[in-house]
Protein backbone atom coordinates (compact mmCIF):
# COMPACT_ATOMS: atom_id res chain seq x y z
CA UNK A 1 0.00 0.00 0.00
CA UNK A 2 1.13 3.07 -0.54
CA UNK A 3 1.42 5.48 2.35
CA UNK A 4 -0.38 9.22 2.58
CA UNK A 5 3.17 10.70 2.96
CA UNK A 6 4.58 8.83 -0.49
CA UNK A 7 1.78 10.83 -2.34
CA UNK A 8 1.88 14.04 -0.91
CA UNK A 9 5.58 13.39 -1.97
CA UNK A 10 4.82 12.43 -4.98
CA UNK A 11 2.48 15.56 -5.62
CA UNK A 12 4.81 18.14 -4.36
CA UNK A 13 6.92 18.62 -7.46
CA UNK A 14 3.62 19.66 -9.04
CA UNK A 15 2.76 21.95 -6.57
CA UNK A 16 5.96 23.50 -6.61
CA UNK A 17 5.68 23.70 -10.29
CA UNK A 18 2.36 25.49 -10.25
CA UNK A 19 3.41 27.78 -7.62
CA UNK A 20 6.43 28.81 -9.95
CA UNK A 21 4.61 29.43 -12.74
CA UNK A 22 2.27 31.49 -10.77
CA UNK A 23 4.63 33.18 -9.52
CA UNK A 24 6.63 33.87 -12.71
CA UNK A 25 3.00 35.02 -14.48
CA UNK A 26 2.55 37.77 -11.88
CA UNK A 27 5.76 38.74 -12.30
CA UNK A 28 5.67 39.05 -16.09
CA UNK A 29 1.92 40.60 -14.98
CA UNK A 30 3.64 43.09 -12.57
CA UNK A 31 6.23 44.82 -15.34
CA UNK A 32 3.24 45.46 -17.70
CA UNK A 33 1.94 49.02 -18.00
CA UNK A 34 -0.67 51.37 -20.04
CA UNK A 35 0.17 53.88 -22.10
CA UNK A 36 -3.00 55.62 -23.70
CA UNK A 37 -2.02 55.19 -27.62
CA UNK A 38 -1.67 58.32 -29.53
CA UNK A 39 -4.29 59.30 -32.03
CA UNK A 40 -3.42 61.81 -34.24
CA UNK A 41 -5.88 62.95 -37.16
CA UNK A 42 -4.04 63.01 -40.50
CA UNK A 43 -6.64 63.88 -43.02
CA UNK A 44 -10.35 64.37 -44.06
CA UNK A 45 -11.09 62.40 -47.16
CA UNK A 46 -14.50 64.00 -48.66
CA UNK A 47 -15.84 60.78 -50.31
CA UNK A 48 -19.70 62.09 -51.41
CA UNK A 49 -21.57 65.37 -51.29
CA UNK A 50 -25.22 65.39 -51.85
CA UNK A 51 -27.92 68.48 -52.04
CA UNK A 52 -29.01 66.47 -48.47
CA UNK A 53 -25.51 66.64 -46.88
CA UNK A 54 -22.85 64.02 -47.00
CA UNK A 55 -19.74 61.74 -46.27
CA UNK A 56 -16.18 61.99 -45.15
CA UNK A 57 -13.47 59.57 -43.55
CA UNK A 58 -11.24 60.77 -41.13
CA UNK A 59 -8.07 59.45 -41.68
CA UNK A 60 -6.35 58.90 -37.68
CA UNK A 61 -2.61 57.26 -37.49
CA UNK A 62 -3.08 55.40 -34.09
CA UNK A 63 0.21 54.71 -32.51
CA UNK A 64 0.48 51.98 -29.70
CA UNK A 65 3.15 52.78 -27.45
CA UNK A 66 2.63 49.44 -25.17
CA UNK A 67 5.23 45.78 -25.22
CA UNK A 68 1.75 43.99 -26.06
CA UNK A 69 -1.32 44.34 -28.83
CA UNK A 70 -4.43 46.00 -27.76
CA UNK A 71 -7.35 45.88 -29.55
CA UNK A 72 -10.35 48.44 -29.75
CA UNK A 73 -14.11 47.01 -29.21
CA UNK A 74 -15.73 50.82 -30.13
CA UNK A 75 -14.74 53.98 -30.68
CA UNK A 76 -16.94 57.35 -30.91
CA UNK A 77 -15.51 60.68 -31.97
CA UNK A 78 -17.76 64.03 -32.53
CA UNK A 79 -16.09 66.15 -35.23
CA UNK A 80 -16.08 70.24 -35.57
CA UNK A 81 -15.14 71.85 -38.60
CA UNK A 82 -14.06 75.47 -38.38
CA UNK A 83 -16.07 75.58 -34.95
CA UNK A 84 -19.44 73.80 -36.44
CA UNK A 85 -20.72 70.31 -35.59
CA UNK A 86 -20.53 68.29 -38.69
CA UNK A 87 -21.20 65.24 -37.31
CA UNK A 88 -20.89 62.34 -34.93
CA UNK A 89 -19.00 58.60 -35.78
CA UNK A 90 -19.29 55.47 -34.13
CA UNK A 91 -17.10 52.15 -35.14
CA UNK A 92 -17.82 48.48 -33.70
CA UNK A 93 -15.34 47.13 -36.14
CA UNK A 94 -12.51 45.96 -33.92
CA UNK A 95 -9.15 47.21 -34.56
CA UNK A 96 -5.29 45.79 -33.83
CA UNK A 97 -3.61 48.03 -32.30
CA UNK A 98 0.08 45.83 -32.95
CA UNK A 99 2.62 46.85 -29.98
CA UNK A 100 5.31 49.81 -30.63
CA UNK A 101 3.86 50.33 -33.97
CA UNK A 102 1.56 52.59 -36.19
CA UNK A 103 -1.64 51.93 -37.47
CA UNK A 104 -3.93 53.98 -39.90
CA UNK A 105 -7.90 53.91 -38.79
CA UNK A 106 -10.25 55.47 -41.32
CA UNK A 107 -13.61 56.11 -39.39
CA UNK A 108 -16.49 57.18 -41.98
CA UNK A 109 -18.66 60.15 -40.95
CA UNK A 110 -22.23 60.78 -42.28
CA UNK A 111 -23.15 64.39 -42.45
CA UNK A 112 -26.29 66.48 -43.57
CA UNK A 113 -26.62 70.56 -44.31
CA UNK A 114 -29.72 70.87 -42.35
CA UNK A 115 -28.32 72.20 -38.92
CA UNK A 116 -24.59 72.80 -39.79
CA UNK A 117 -25.71 76.48 -41.46
CA UNK A 118 -24.97 78.03 -44.97
CA UNK A 119 -21.69 78.31 -45.17
CA UNK A 120 -20.59 75.49 -44.10
CA UNK A 121 -20.54 74.26 -47.75
CA UNK A 122 -18.05 76.47 -48.38
CA UNK A 123 -15.49 74.68 -45.90
CA UNK A 124 -15.79 71.97 -48.36
CA UNK A 125 -13.53 73.57 -50.87
CA UNK A 126 -10.39 74.41 -48.70
CA UNK A 127 -7.00 73.14 -49.23
CA UNK A 128 -6.91 72.92 -45.32
CA UNK A 129 -9.15 73.17 -42.24
CA UNK A 130 -9.36 73.69 -38.89
CA UNK A 131 -10.68 71.47 -37.12
CA UNK A 132 -11.83 69.77 -33.04
CA UNK A 133 -12.38 66.31 -32.32
CA UNK A 134 -13.63 64.94 -28.94
CA UNK A 135 -14.94 61.41 -28.04
CA UNK A 136 -13.75 58.01 -26.42
CA UNK A 137 -11.85 54.84 -27.50
CA UNK A 138 -12.94 51.52 -25.36
CA UNK A 139 -9.81 48.91 -25.55
CA UNK A 140 -9.13 45.42 -24.66
CA UNK A 141 -5.88 44.89 -23.02
CA UNK A 142 -4.04 42.20 -21.04
CA UNK A 143 -4.51 44.89 -18.06
CA UNK A 144 -8.13 44.59 -18.44
CA UNK A 145 -10.76 47.19 -20.38
CA UNK A 146 -9.16 50.77 -20.65
CA UNK A 147 -11.91 53.78 -21.77
CA UNK A 148 -9.39 56.69 -23.08
CA UNK A 149 -10.65 59.85 -24.15
CA UNK A 150 -10.09 61.48 -27.32
CA UNK A 151 -9.85 65.42 -27.56
CA UNK A 152 -7.82 67.51 -30.22
CA UNK A 153 -7.71 70.66 -32.10
CA UNK A 154 -5.51 71.63 -35.12
CA UNK A 155 -5.31 71.91 -39.12
CA UNK A 156 -5.46 68.98 -41.61
CA UNK A 157 -5.82 68.74 -45.05
CA UNK A 158 -8.95 68.26 -46.84
CA UNK A 159 -9.02 66.05 -49.84
CA UNK A 160 -11.06 66.82 -52.85
CA UNK A 161 -13.83 65.21 -53.47
CA UNK A 162 -14.21 60.97 -55.17
CA UNK A 163 -10.34 61.11 -55.27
Amino acid sequence: MTSVAQVLQSVRPTVRLSVAILLASCATLGRLAFTDPDLRLQEIDVTSLRLTGGTFDLVFDVYNPNDYRIRSTRLEVGIDLEGTHFGDALLERPLDLSPQNHSRVVVPVRFEWAGIGVGAKALLTRQAIGYGIAGRVLLDTPLGDKSVGLKGTGQVPLRKLLR
